[in-house]
């Protein structure tokens, strides 16, 4: 049966091993995960959903509509986003944490100065796991030491670090009040929920916000995504789940099937939020996606810098959501003063083999790698290697 009225896209697609269907139908354009794999499946799974529709039976697709032009909600602002800057903890992965005072001095005033609601300084990592003579500061991000940073001033904004999984000790986080930071993110893969929700107890106890990042998403079964997310939405000790794009594969209907799941999923309110990565020039655009379907805690670095292919750029992030408190100047300032020379000595951003491990949805580390080495621009070897595996 003919049902593609030329909307100019396929009525199937297969993004990262999952089907969606998209299509227009008396005017009306659908769009939604077929939630299979299999082609035949999702063929099946297709037709119902057009006959669906073509009754009138209620379904659960978007209806995008000329009368419903979603852009227009964005002359104005909405107040609940929030934007969590973490170029120290995440940029700080490309140089071991080992930002200057100066450097991250120059960042915190910067991220003031632009009316930004969270700066995450660094991880709570365990100093038997990483030398202080190959890390910096931000890696362990001592009490003692923040607090000197710091000293008694209002920091202007809250404070926040990352807790890994397996990498924090119970004597790492503090109370709330011998501390200078307000959030703690643990985060965890699918496999080590219990042990993220007894840390975020601990946390949660000690008088922090707390937040589960879920990492590597777009490699878990659905199934078991099902379980963690039902876990995590059942306790009351997290503020805050992340869907966090790890290896930067994910499409914007991804997100949009991803966010609904999330969102349904929570039952004390829990706030959702998004950490994209770069690798295929989709952390913006998913960034967005996600707040237009509920995210409201939004990750960015000055300048994308982050891991590999980097993150979704602050400066970019800032003059989408136009709230008026939120001011691009301090940012782009220090993107020209601190970011711009910063890429003389270290390499991050888009770049073909970051590119192929995306769409590939593999750990960048074999991208870094190629990228660390005398052959970083051996697009074509590295592109055949990958795919020979």
């Amino acid at each position: 049966m003919n049902t593609f009225e030329g909307t100019g896209v396929k009525n199937l697609k297969l993004r990262s091993g999952v089907y969606y269907w998209r299509q227009k139908i008396r005017g009306v354009q659908y769009s939604e995960s077929l939630q299979t794999s299999n082609w035949t499946d999702a063929m099946k799974r297709m037709e119902k959903k057009v006959d669906a529709v073509r009754n009138g039976k209620n379904i659960k697709e978007k209806k995008m509509t000329k009368a419903k032009d979603i852009s227009t909600e964005f002359i104005d602002f909405w107040p609940q986003l929030k934007v969590l800057d973490c170029t120290i903890r995440d940029g700080g992965l490309m140089n071991n944490h080992n930002f200057s005072d100066d450097f991250v001095k120059t960042v915190h005033k910067s991220l003031v100065a632009a009316g930004v609601d969270y700066m995450e300084i660094g991880y709570k990592a365990d100093k038997k796991l990483f030398s202080q003579d190959e890390y910096g500061l931000w890696k362990s991000c001592d009490e003692d030491a923040l607090n000197h940073f710091f000293g008694d001033e209002d920091p202007g904004l809250k404070l926040s670090v990352m807790a890994d999984v397996g990498r924090t000790t119970e004597n790492d986080i503090v109370p709330a009040d011998q501390s200078v930071l307000d959030l703690i993110r643990v985060a965890c893969y699918i496999h080590q929920i219990p042990t993220a929700l007894e840390m975020v107890k601990m946390a949660k106890e000690n008088g922090y916000e707390t937040s589960v990042n879920l990492m590597a998403i777009s490699t878990v079964p659905e199934f078991e995504l099902h379980k963690g997310l039902e876990l995590i939405g059942k306790s009351q000790q997290v503020d805050m789940l992340y869907l966090v794009d790890s290896f930067g594969s994910l499409y914007f209907e991804q997100i949009e099937d991803l966010m609904r799941r999330y969102t349904d999923a929570m039952e004390h309110g829990q706030q959702i939020g998004i950490h994209a990565h770069n690798n295929q020039q989709m952390a913006y655009v998913n960034t967005i996606c996600s707040a237009i379907h509920g995210a409201t805690m939004l990750d960015s670095t000055l300048d994308g810098m982050g891991r590999g292919a980097g993150n979704c750029p602050t400066e970019l992030l800032l003059g989408f959501l136009r709230n008026p408190k939120f001011h691009q100047r301090p940012i782009i300032e220090t993107v020209e003063k601190l970011m711009q020379p910063l890429r003389e000595n270290i390499d991050w951003g888009y770049s073909v083999p970051y590119m192929i491990t995306g769409q590939m949805n593999e750990h960048p580390r074999s991208a870094i790698k190629l990228r660390e080495s005398e052959q970083k621009n051996d697009f074509l070897k590295f592109y055949d290697e990958i795919h020979d595996q």
